[in-house]
């Protein structure tokens, strides 16, 4: 299948999800993961209905602002995101997915302080102690939460997961409804006019229809649309 019918379909499963877990499909944002793809990857998903990409890697989404491969679509930034690399984030995305320490907070906030913008973020949840993966561990949000509230560059838009890879089907529901509840506590906890807390991003290729149902309010889809991942590109 091409890209722009992969778009299609993917869209209709969202919906379907959407729909059979009692929810508006208008409820659910896809956002397309773009890791490794070309501008035209990139265009043809926009072209076929994508209104969100999410790139993992600061120099691809360097590359791919320049080329304005992004046009028509929201941009995020969903990959690890270094403290040194800020500059090159803050300012230039819509929503940061990936804040997991207080001194990539802090280090947002400044750079947000000197471009005269509120940078909106969510913060990262490991969910189940992954040495491999960023996150705060869950009994460390509620304090971090609390610093973004406080931080005039940031504002606080929910939370991001990554589960573990799971072996069969359904095995993350676990973690999406833990994610959930997370949510939902932080939602009730952070009662102030600097946050807006909506977002709730879980699921991915393998398992969106089940974090549709436990939740999510915007799933990161990336083989599903373009296929199996090219290699990585060298950047200059």
């Amino acid at each position: 299948m091409s890209i722009p019918e992969n778009v299609q379909a993917v869209l209709a499963q969202v919906r379907q999800a959407a729909q059979e877990a009692g929810r508006s499909p208008e409820a659910v944002t896809l956002c397309a993961a773009t890791k490794t793809q070309t501008d035209e990857a990139i265009r043809q998903a926009i072209a076929a209905g994508v209104t969100v990409c999410g790139e993992n890697r600061v120099q691809e989404l360097t590359a791919h602002l320049e080329s304005g491969a992004y046009a028509g679509a929201q941009v995020h930034f969903i990959g690890h995101l270094q403290t040194n690399k800020v500059k090159q984030v803050v300012g230039h995305v819509d929503l940061i997915h990936s804040v997991d320490s207080e001194r990539l907070l802090r280090a947002i906030d400044a750079q947000a302080g000197k471009l005269g913008l509120c940078q909106d973020i969510l913060l990262e949840v490991n969910l189940a102690g992954e040495q491999s993966k960023g996150g705060v561990p869950p009994e460390a949000l509620e304090p971090l939460a609390r610093l973004a509230g406080e931080l005039p560059g940031v504002r606080l838009r929910g939370l991001m997961a990554i589960p573990p890879i799971s072996q069969n089907p359904g095995d993350n529901r676990e973690y999406f409804s833990k994610l959930r509840q997370l949510f939902v506590d932080i939602k009730g906890k952070i009662l102030d006019n600097q946050t807006k807390i909506d977002c709730l991003s879980m699921g991915m290729s393998g398992d969106y229809a089940d974090a549709i149902a436990e939740g999510a309010t915007l799933v990161r889809v990336g083989t599903a649309l373009f296929g199996p991942r090219p290699p990585i590109r060298a950047f200059s």
